[in-house]
């Protein structure tokens, strides 16, 4: 029932996040110089034309007018049409929605499986060479554009050794499975295609691995901070003292201890990852949200940059929101006062 409680709490509280959000994203567009009305028209459409579609996209109104509609129709759910695919954006969102959501599970997998690992590694041999690789790995993995470490795999293991495939998310001739989630991986293998789930599984390697490289090392540094807290308590020398092996030490009674700034940041990781792989998916040409709002800005296709703006808006508070009632999950001695 807490629980309960708290969540609608914070829904009602993503309510004025999520009206400042549309304001400044609705306003800063429609400042942006051009016409969306010239632009969806064509190059060679006559001036009466362009009027037409000026007055029916309704960009002679006033700014506050055309929010207003833009707000009362979403609230009817409807996210308006595309004026670069002339579908309605909902349609799109569909489209190229599941195959960000796709890569970013993969690299948050990635993430999980090597940076907490790492960070545990880190913060047990502290200021030894498990250590110090550890350390360097982070801070390279930190530093490192993920374009620039996109191109160098695109080049070694796509161009030069020719293991990996280099764009898209199917070989060429293979037809997506049936669409059941939008992503690849997941409908091949809930139709059994396999020959399909093998492909998308290699496509996802090298992009999953370019976004995975910066939350590594991120998750690494905070696993490797929190770890080094908490060893430092009694109840760890205790255990120890008791007999416990390293292992079941570190991840059974330390690592779920120091789990709190790490789910954070897995939150946060995670919430970045659908809105930041814009470069990720240029790099490889992947046909996501990313590349989809990229297109969207180019053409001034404001439904489009609307629609993406507050559907990262409120998945990033969802992801968030669910981390804060896991924390009780880690923890049951926390309450949601």
């Amino acid at each position: 029932m807490d629980a309960l409680r708290y969540a609608l709490k914070r829904v009602l509280l993503m309510i004025p996040i999520l009206i400042g959000i549309s304001i400044l994203t609705f306003f800063i567009s429609n400042t942006i110089p051009g016409d969306p009305a010239r632009l969806a028209a064509g190059p060679y459409a006559d001036a009466k034309v362009i009027e037409e579609l000026q007055e029916k996209m309704g960009l002679n109104d006033p700014v506050y007018v055309q929010y207003f509609n833009y707000m009362k129709n979403l609230l009817q759910g409807d996210l308006g049409n595309s004026n670069y695919s002339h579908q309605p954006v909902m349609e799109d969102i569909k489209q190229y929605f599941p195959a960000t959501l796709e890569l970013t599970f993969f690299s948050m997998f990635i993430t999980i499986l090597i940076g907490i690992p790492l960070g545990v590694i880190s913060a047990s041999k502290k200021d030894k060479i498990a250590d110090q690789f550890a350390r360097v790995m982070a801070l390279i993995g930190v530093a490192m554009p993920a374009f620039w470490l996109g191109i160098i795999f695109l080049l070694f293991f796509y161009l030069k050794l020719g293991v990996l495939p280099g764009s898209g998310r199917l070989d060429t001739g293979l037809t997506p499975p049936e669409t059941i989630t939008g992503m690849y991986t997941i409908d091949s293998l809930l139709t059994g295609n396999w020959t399909v789930f093998k492909s998308a599984l290699i496509h996802l390697i090298l992009p999953g691995i370019t976004q995975a490289a910066v939350t590594i090392g991120m998750i690494t540094r905070m696993t490797r901070s929190s770890m080094l807290e908490v060893l430092r308590s009694d109840y760890i020398r205790t255990a120890f003292a008791k007999g416990g092996s390293e292992k079941r030490v570190l991840y059974g009674h330390a690592l779920r201890n120091g789990m709190m700034p790490i789910m954070t940041l897995l939150g946060m990781t995670f919430g970045h990852s659908l809105g930041g792989s814009v470069l990720v998916e240029s790099v490889f040409s992947w046909p996501g949200l990313g590349k989809y709002a990229v297109n969207a800005i180019t053409y001034l296709d404001f439904p489009a940059v609307m629609a993406v703006t507050i559907l990262i808006a409120v998945l990033f508070i969802i992801v968030n929101l669910i981390i804060d009632i896991l924390y009780q999950v880690v923890d049951p001695r926390l309450n949601y006062d």
